[in-house]
């Protein structure tokens, strides 16, 4: 995969006044141009899905041939697309990921275990919390929702980005609902890294998030909830701090 990062195709068109989504020749120009590969080294093509019991198994199939079925007029397929250009050695670490846990628990009666559970679920509905303050990720992961998002709110900005790379929850953000929630981990950061985001530049992150996919036990791993509409600017109703004390939403720690 070359290094380059065409965040920019994160960008949906506007036709006649409606967004449009990216069709399978725009897709397959970028990732030929980008060189991306998935996680059995195969150049990474979306193609229609053939509905075949080899199509069935996404991960198997993008694994082999570099295959990533990808149905027209789509959301959740374009935004899955979409994540591949943009944080290619990620996804091709989850793909790789998926199969070696498939491996590991082949002939036993639940084949996909907690591993594969795990990383499906990041890849659905993952949220990449990128920080310089680690007692932020703590406060959080102990659902310190009012101490994260009001009193250290300021902290927060200064120090944290947080990155839906789930294509499941991006899918669901077009229509938010109370309640609505992704699987979070936390990855240090260095201060540039922040300046670099806000550029749209993530090319140290996808970088990170693989090797932090790749050296990572998701037999034992838990990943933490994350109420997204409490992200900062998710939506204007968080700007105060009544907001973060609906149960609905920001429930007490078990």
């Amino acid at each position: 995969m070359s290094a380059a990062n065409p965040l920019q195709h994160f960008y949906l068109r506007y036709s006649s006044g409606r967004l449009t989504l990216p069709d399978l020749n725009y897709l397959n120009a970028q990732a030929a141009a980008c060189e991306i590969k998935t996680g059995g080294g195969f150049p990474l093509k979306f193609a229609l899905p053939n509905d075949d019991a080899y199509d069935a198994d996404y991960e198997y199939r993008a694994f082999h041939t570099g295959i990533v079925a990808t149905r027209p007029d789509n959301w959740h397929d374009a935004f899955n697309a979409l994540v591949w250009l943009n944080f290619p050695f990620s996804k091709a670490a989850f793909n790789a990921s998926h199969l070696a846990a498939k491996t590991a628990h082949s002939g036993e009666k639940n084949q996909r275990g907690k591993a594969r559970d795990t990383l499906t679920q990041l890849d659905e509905c993952g949220v990449v919390m990128v920080g310089t303050s680690p007692s932020l990720w703590r406060a959080l992961c102990l659902h310190q929702w009012a101490d994260v998002f009001v009193a250290r709110r300021a902290d927060l900005l200064a120090t944290t980005r947080f990155i839906v790379f789930g294509h499941g929850s991006l899918d669901a953000l077009r229509a938010p609902f109370v309640g609505l929630c992704g699987k979070a981990i936390f990855l240090p950061a260095e201060p540039s890294w922040l300046a670099a985001i806000d550029a749209g530049e993530v090319a140290q992150v996808d970088a990170a998030l693989a090797r932090r996919v790749t050296s990572t036990n998701w037999q034992t791993e838990i990943v933490q909830p994350l109420p997204l509409l409490g992200i900062p600017g998710a939506t204007v109703e968080n700007e105060r701090a009544e907001y973060y004390q609906n149960p609905r939403q920001f429930r007490p720690r078990r």
